[in-house]
């Protein structure tokens, strides 16, 4: 019996000397990629507060004043939108897409004008379909700009096939709002 045993202790003595040696390796912090982002969001979001302006334009005949204001409150951003009809008030927010590119959203801004996508109006040729396709489309609500150092750029209008427009008071595709 005793001989039996040895092999057992032996192998008992050297797992315990193996498990005494792997030592646990002590815990360092990783620099998380998603603190970093979220890091530089904010230093970013700081600089955006401010007065915006659109400028004359040149080749445009078209007049097109706008004005927007963002604060920075407590809970957050808000703005203060002023076109030639209109003046809004609301909450501003941030987004990041995949690729990286910034935009802030203006809440609670019904667009002027929104016909929907037209382009799968062939698809819906049927008696069945026809009760769907004839309901108007809900006009959206919010208007997103993209954000590049001290401007900010508002598609205003789609094109034949998505027909839209955002801000009718202004006849321009593209609106830029630059930092004063």
């Amino acid at each position: 019996m005793k001989s039996a045993n040895k092999p057992f202790f032996a192998l008992l003595i050297i797992v315990l000397i193996l498990a005494c040696n792997n030592k646990p390796k002590p815990v360092v912090p990783e620099k998380n990629p998603e603190t970093i982002v979220i890091d530089s969001i904010s230093k970013n979001e700081e600089s955006i507060a401010g007065f915006y302006q659109t400028q004359p334009d040149p080749d445009n005949t078209g007049e097109c004043g706008i004005s927007l204001e963002i604060k920075k409150e407590k809970s957050g951003y808000t703005y203060f939108l002023k076109t030639k009809l209109k003046k809004l008030k609301g909450i501003a927010t941030f987004t990041k897409n995949e690729s990286g590119e910034k935009y802030i959203v203006l809440e609670g801004i019904k667009w002027d004008d929104y016909e929907g996508d037209i382009s799968r109006e062939d698809e819906n040729d049927s008696i069945a379909d026809s009760k769907t396709a004839s309901a108007e489309p809900e006009i959206p609500v919010g208007i997103d700009a993209s954000y590049v150092k001290d401007t900010l750029t508002i598609q205003n209008y789609g094109n034949s096939m998505n027909s839209y427009t955002k801000i009718s008071e202004c006849d321009r595709k593209y609106i830029q709002l630059i930092k004063k």
